[in-house]
């Protein structure tokens, strides 16, 4: 990966995950009653705990994936993040946008599979 094309590419590909996951955070900051609802609706249990981790997750890996800081680890979470959060919330495949919600997680933490893989890429705190 020592083309610069392919530095530049990892940057905006991190910076267009990241994104994703800090605005869905801090949107989950604004209602967490919402949130914590929605959770025990699926009927996960301590849904108090899963709402605070779900924001550490995607607020604090967002910004690891953005700065390209640990982001490998960052990627791994976020991945099972991913996948988990498919099989949880969106798993009713008699409703096309519950399935299109599902694939949509699933490709994502693919996604973040890929920069735990091959890492966060030259223009990032890890640089490599």
């Amino acid at each position: 990966m020592d083309n610069t094309n392919n530095h530049i590419a990892a940057l905006i590909g991190r910076v267009l995950l990241a994104v994703l996951f800090i605005l869905a955070g801090v949107n989950k900051l604004t209602d967490p009653a919402g949130t914590i609802g929605y959770i025990e609706s699926v009927g996960l249990p301590l849904a108090q705990v899963a709402y605070a981790g779900t924001v550490a997750v995607e607020i604090l890996g967002g910004i690891a994936l953005l700065i390209g800081f640990k982001a490998r680890w960052a990627g791994l979470a976020l991945a099972l993040f991913c996948v988990a959060t498919a099989v949880f919330f969106h798993n009713d495949f008699a409703n096309q946008s519950e399935m299109t919600a599902f694939l949509k997680n699933l490709a994502i933490g693919g996604g973040m599979l890929f920069v735990f893989a091959f890492g966060p890429g030259k223009y990032s705190v890890d640089k490599n």
